[in-house]
């Protein structure tokens, strides 16, 4: 297609017909991988004389090729479909258009170049540096184009690792010299235009990403290093040009020169947090950091105060370059030398700075009262926080308090009890947003507030006095405010109860309040309530209308806190929930649907949506767990969710691919069975697995474990799909990558593992293809604990069946290979004396049955030396086991009483301390999660998600709760019963055993003996005890 054909075709994309741009794209993605076709683009948008329209489009066309043909290896990405011959035309001419187009399409073109860099810099790229060197030297437009690929340049190595930053190191030694000097010029200009501050944005953007994660070493030159402080110490003192700026705020602050300013102190910050701290630092560079401090950081910190000024006089300054400032100013409280400095002006910064900054405004009125949903999504924003002067205030009052609490906070306590005082003593005009930010303040302090007396003993009153009137405030949002506050207080030690009943139905009553920002802050309150309430009965009548209003709100807003509050509350009451689980997981659906339309179609919005769909998804599974004991709810509720994760495991839910698979491992977990409806979601989630679901492979194979052994019959019978073949295909895919790491593996054994014991005596034709990846794993395998597992492979297809696994082995030919490898693991011990493999329960004893189905294999397979090695390896195997139940069984006990001894009470203090200490343990053994959400899962999941830690000294863990076919099989009663048998089947080969062992083995087997009996006894009396329960 020539250059005139193709350009007919572009305007034809442009047509209201959707008939003639359908006709437009096809001819597009037909003609796209003929030669030149990239370059002709390039040219039509670089032509001044072609339609603006054309040009777009050609240029929006161009980037997405780009971005999806130019590396083989990228993702997403289609090998070999740009010849390198456009390819080089390309990398020659792009850079120079750069700056001959207009900003619209120069930033398609950028994402081109950036595409292009990250393939190709610097290896096929060889000359690009250069070219931005001789531009750094040039004039104007030049420059420009220089700029903007050096920022792109720099960009792709801000978050490298030090080996991959290599190529930087050149980057910056070749450029910074001569990027130092037009810095330095531009500075200089007299009456700078806006193009200025573009160009002066731009080498900040560049040094950024420099410096973001180390320090170049040229900068570690004093010189070198204050001529560049120099530039941007005059750019922070400078004030801003007052001509052009524009009137609105939201407009305003994107203005370029507030942009240099935000960007230079963001420099600056970083410096000072990331390396001018001297306790921070490397040896090496503690030079710099002493520096910095020494020369800058002071200066900086005036600067900063000077600037923060601006809003005490009621001038302008952005929220960001606030939000900044604010930040410092918190970073240098806990350094002497400059809490110093700052100590002089700290009363104005604390009373006429960030106090004013935690009232309420006249922005946040102009929000609450046209756009009250805008104004809750901004107030539960985790990324507005971010740039909220607002927060940083309240972070600014709280590390001052922190770490200067002993001369400042009783100083701001009495500013804050004499603006309630001015408040309460006011008549006509009451200080309402001074009483806002006052109550924000009491809020935001409440930690310290519960520790210290005397203000402890005080909180009830200041509850009372201060915060309860306010819920019958004629203004809004000190309503809002006392429900948050009131939320804040919610667990401390109430000595009257009927306080705390006050305030509760306060919060409650907020559920109706004509405002919505006041019902969003009431259900967020309700959470700490439900979770301090010792007496539910206070919520339990109410409960009924609390979940009417609760979803009435829900369909109002998307917010994730509201869906918390849920949770809480179905935590809280457990199976009483179980009346209202059916409407529940209703509600939360059609939230979920609702949240996830919204988001969809609007790609520019905010996260709110999403993450409201995510807690929806969440609740539903908090709900689930309420109601395990009750199996007939799942069947009820299976048909709500059910479309839900046909979707979600998809490529379309890899944001909320875990909490989707919660949510099938609950109804594959405790429905009474897995339906039909259910078994449709198997053929997706092999899709994921097996396409971009790797890492989720863990939250993948306790679902598939029940599909597996809750619907074995379904499993096995199944011709369309074929689920074993589908699983064969996944596993076997998975186990021959050589890309994929060996803990990423891991969980292929164990779904190995369930195969041959639910379907035993029947996947024969399985044995032999699933030990054949088993043992080529097996030989490139590095991680301990994945050998462990590939081991018990082998022993769960020996308990299988004996005499075909072992036939199998000497097929393959490598039966003695096999065996050797096991016995030395078995013999490994670490400096402890522990085993260094097979640590956990279930390892052992899947190891014991498939050894002692060994020993039951006929004489003429299993000669006599080898038999009796065995028989060796098993009794140590077994008395090992053994003794590690003893244990396990002791520690329970010890639980148990501990348990007792609490009595369900803890203080509060203690209680950390506890965490703190069990954290300690459990990141050093590695053998539980302590998070909220592992504790609810089941106990056969938490079991299979284990991380075991092959560094780790413990030899126990929890995963003995997974349920599996060999549960119901005794270790020593089956080797026992196995030893009897050849002893009746070959007498002469039991007594060569018998004559051949030691005293030791003798003493061990006659102990084993002895205990399998003892087992016999127990067995025979739980099931006596089972049946008469029934």
């Amino acid at each position: 297609m020539d250059l005139a054909s193709l350009t007919v075709v572009l305007r034809t994309a442009l047509s209201p017909s959707p008939e003639e741009r359908k006709v437009a794209e096809e001819s597009l993605n037909q003609f796209q991988h003929t030669p030149q076709h990239l370059v002709r683009l390039l040219l039509i948008i670089v032509d001044g004389t072609c339609d603006m329209g054309v040009r777009q489009v050609a240029s929006i066309h161009f980037k997405n090729f780009v971005a999806k043909y130019w590396s083989p290896h990228g993702p997403g990405s289609e090998p070999h479909k740009v010849s390198e011959s456009d390819k080089n035309m390309v990398r020659e001419n792009i850079l120079g258009f750069i700056v001959q187009v207009p900003p619209l399409l120069r930033a398609q073109l950028g994402e081109c170049i950036k595409t292009v860099i990250i393939a190709d810099y610097p290896e096929k790229w060889p000359t690009l540096l250069h070219w931005v060197k001789c531009n750094l030297l040039l004039q104007d437009q030049q420059i420009l184009g220089a700029l903007y690929v050096l920022r792109l340049l720099a960009r792709k190595y801000e978050f490298k690792s030090d080996e991959e930053r290599t190529p930087l190191y050149l980057i910056i030694e070749e450029t910074f010299p001569l990027l130092l000097n037009v810095f330095s010029k531009l500075v200089q200009v007299v009456n700078p235009t806006i193009e200025v501050a573009d160009l002066i944005k731009l080498i900040c953007k560049i040094f950024w990403s420099s410096i973001y994660l180390e320090i170049p070493r040229q900068l570690f030159d004093p010189s070198v290093f204050g001529s560049w402080m120099i530039l941007f110490l005059n750019i922070l003192e400078r004030p801003v040009p007052l001509e052009g700026q524009l009137t609105d705020p939201e407009v305003r602050k994107s203005w370029g020169w507030w942009k240099v300013k935000k960007w230079t102190i963001h420099i600056l910050n970083r410096i000072y947090t990331r390396f001018g701290d001297v306790k921070l630092q490397r040896p090496e560079s503690k030079a710099f950091a002493q520096m910095f401090q020494k020369n800058y950081a002071g200066r900086i910190l005036g600067c900063y105060l000077q600037m923060l000024n601006a809003v005490r006089i009621g001038e302008y300054l952005p929220d960001r370059v606030i939000n900044l400032l604010l930040q410092y100013l918190g970073s240098s409280i806990p350094k002497n030398s400059m809490y110093q400095l700052l100590q002089p002006q700290l009363d104005i910064v604390l009373f006429e700075i960030v106090f004013p900054l935690m009232c309420f405004n006249d922005n946040d009125q102009k929000l609450w009262s046209e756009d009250p949903h805008e104004y809750v999504r901004k107030g539960y924003d985790i990324i507005e926080d971010l740039y909220s002067p607002r927060t940083a205030a309240m972070d600014f009052v709280s590390e001052l308090m922190r770490k200067r609490g002993k001369a400042n906070f009783q100083k701001f306590i009495q500013f804050i009890v004499d603006v309630f005082r001015r408040y309460d003593e006011a008549v006509e005009f009451k200080p309402f947003r001074q009483k806002d930010g006052a109550l924000l303040a009491i809020g935001t302090l409440c930690d310290k507030l519960k520790k210290t007396e005397p203000y402890k003993s005080e909180l009830e009153r200041m509850l009372t006095q201060h915060v309860l009137p306010e819920f019958t405030s004629p203004i809004g949002h000190l309503r809002a405010k006392a429900a948050w506050v009131a939320g804040q207080y919610a667990n401390i030690n109430f000595s009257d109860q009927n306080i705390f009943r006050r305030v509760f139905h306060c919060v409650i009553a907020g559920f109706k309040d004509p405002e919505l920002p006041v019902r969003v802050d009431s259900v967020f309150a309700l959470r700490a309530f439900v979770e301090a309430c010792v007496d539910l009965n206070e919520i339990r009548s109410i409960l009924p209308q609390l979940l009417d209003e609760f979803f009435k709100l829900m369909n109002e807003v998307e917010n994730e806190d509201l869906v918390l509050t849920l949770e809480t509350i179905v935590d809280r009451f457990g199976e009483e929930m179980a009346p209202y689980a059916f409407g529940l997981c209703q509600n939360l659906a059609s939230a979920f649907w609702r949240c996830l339309n919204s988001s969809e179609s609007d790609d520019d919005a905010d996260d709110s949506g999403a993450l409201a769909a995510v807690g929806c998804l969440r609740a539903i599974s908090t709900i689930l767990e309420s109601v395990n004991r009750l199996p007939h709810l799942f069947v009820q509720i299976e048909p709500t969710v059910l479309p839900i994760l046909q979707k979600m495991l998809t490529t379309d839910g890899q944001d909320v691919f875990e909490e989707v698979l919660d949510i099938v491992l609950y109804l594959t977990f405790y429905s009474p069975t897995i339906s039909l409806e259910m078994w449709s979601l198997w053929p997706l989630i092999m899709d994921a697995l097996s396409d971009w679901a790797i890492d989720f492979f863990d939250n993948i194979l306790v679902p598939l474990d029940k599909f597996i052994s809750r619907g074995t019959s379904h499993f096995l019978t199944c011709k369309d799909p074929d689920y074993q073949q589908s699983l064969w295909k996944t596993l076997s895919s998975i186990m021959s990558d050589p890309n994929i790491d060996d803990a990423d593996i891991e969980p292929v054994p164990k779904l190995i593992e369930v195969v041959f014991q639910n379907c035993k005596g029947q996947v024969d034709h399985w044995v032999e293809p699933y030990l054949r990846i088993t043992i080529e794993r097996l030989r490139r395998a590095e991680r301990p604990y994945l050998k462990c597992l590939l081991i018990a492979v082998i022993a769960d297809a020996f308990y299988y069946n004996p005499v075909l696994t072992l036939g199998l082995l000497h097929k393959l030919g490598v039966a003695v290979e096999v065996f050797n490898l096991w016995f030395q693991m078995l013999q490994e011990v670490k400096k402890s004396g522990l085993r260094a493999n097979f640590r956990r329960e279930h390892d052992k004893k899947v190891c014991c049955l498939g050894l002692t189905s060994v020993l039951g294999l006929p004489a003429d397979q299993l000669p006599g030396e080898a038999f009796e090695r065995v028989f060796k390896a098993t009794l140590d195997l077994l008395v090992s086991y053994k003794d590690q139940i003893a244990e396990a069984d002791k520690q329970d006990d010890a639980d148990d009483d501990d348990d007792d001894d609490m009595d369900g009470f803890h203080d509060d203090d203690e209680d950390e301390d506890e965490s703190d200490k069990e954290m300690g343990d459990d990141a050093e053994d590695g053998d539980e999660d302590d998070s909220q959400k592992f504790q609810k899962l089941p106990a056969e999941a938490r079991g299979f998600q284990l991380n075991n830690d092959d560094d780790s000294d413990d030899d126990y863990s929890d995963d003995e709760e997974l349920q599996s076919p060999i549960d119901e099989v005794d270790p020593f009663i089956f080797f026992i019963d196995t030893i009897q048998a050849v002893q009746e089947c070959n007498p002469a080969r039991f007594q060569n055993l018998t004559r051949s062992l030691d005293f030791h083995y003798q003493a061990l087997a006659s102990g084993i003996a002895q205990h399998a009996e003892q087992r016999k006894v127990e067995i025979e009396k739980e099931k006596l005890e089972k049946a008469s329960s029934k």
